[in-house]
């Protein structure tokens, strides 16, 4: 699926990918994150890649398996061609390129931020886990429902913004933590009747929402997996991708 907003005459501007969930269908998640009201507000392209039933019976993103945590292989391949594709046909900006995406939607972007980083300018990731967090069918709930030990915090190749609510009972939110050294702020407050703790380390940005469960902050409550309540996760990932720089831009 794909949403031209209404200002759109052929001119250059910028593209966000959208990644959904399991048990998701790109119009539900596109209802559920008010995206293509933001992109006719603020003037970008939204794509949304469907995950056929064939390839996962939920319609989840397979970001589990070790041949679609790969460049140029499986389900990584075919979401940076359906980017390409969008970049050429509409004239899209291409410094300006992000992907997002909510639960195996938020993983799989971890995936396409870490493969492709030349393709994307900074990665959303709402209730997600980190890239490479499983090695197959078997590893995979173990990653997603028990507190990381041991394994060490994994780096980030883009900006990053992560959204995760504290009470997920689906996706542990340890799986939000990443490794950044230097120094870090933090700050609490309160958005759409939730509290939450907002930590930027760098090209990193973290919302630990509090008493969020697995869905979409500050969304269409209508929608599945959507939390009408707390931080509206669609704007201050489009505040935090709008002012993002590419790695080579960046101020060394």
């Amino acid at each position: 699926m794909l949403y031209l907003p209404s200002v759109y005459r052929g001119q250059s501007l910028p593209l966000v990918v959208m990644l959904h969930g399991c048990k998701q269908a790109p119009e539900d998640f596109a209802a559920g994150t008010r995206m293509n009201q933001a992109a006719d507000e603020l003037g970008f392209i939204v794509a949304y890649p469907a995950q056929a039933w064939r390839a996962n019976v939920d319609r989840c993103w397979n970001w589990f398996r070790e041949s679609d945590q790969l460049r140029e292989r499986g389900e990584p391949a075919i979401i940076a061609g359906i980017t390409r594709q969008v970049i050429a046909r509409y004239n899209v900006d291409r410094r300006r390129v992000y992907i997002a995406g909510l639960s195996a939607g938020g993983s799989m972007a971890a995936i396409m931020g870490t493969t492709y980083p030349e393709l994307y300018t900074a990665v959303g990731i709402h209730s997600g886990l980190p890239y490479a967090s499983a090695r197959g069918a078997a590893t995979a709930a173990a990653a997603m429902h028990f507190k990381r030990l041991g394994a060490a915090a994994p780096r980030l190749t883009l900006p990053t913004i992560v959204f995760h609510g504290d009470k997920d009972t689906t996706v542990h939110p340890s799986n939000s933590d990443y490794s950044i050294t230097g120094e870090f702020r933090a700050e609490t407050g309160e958005a759409g009747g939730r509290s939450y703790t907002r930590t930027t380390y760098g090209r990193l940005e973290h919302w630990l929402v509090h008493g969020a469960g697995h869905a979409w902050s500050g969304g269409d409550g209508e929608a599945s997996f959507a939390d009408a309540k707390g931080p509206d996760a669609t704007r201050e990932m489009l505040r935090f991708f709008f002012a993002a720089k590419r790695p080579e831009e960046a101020p060394a």
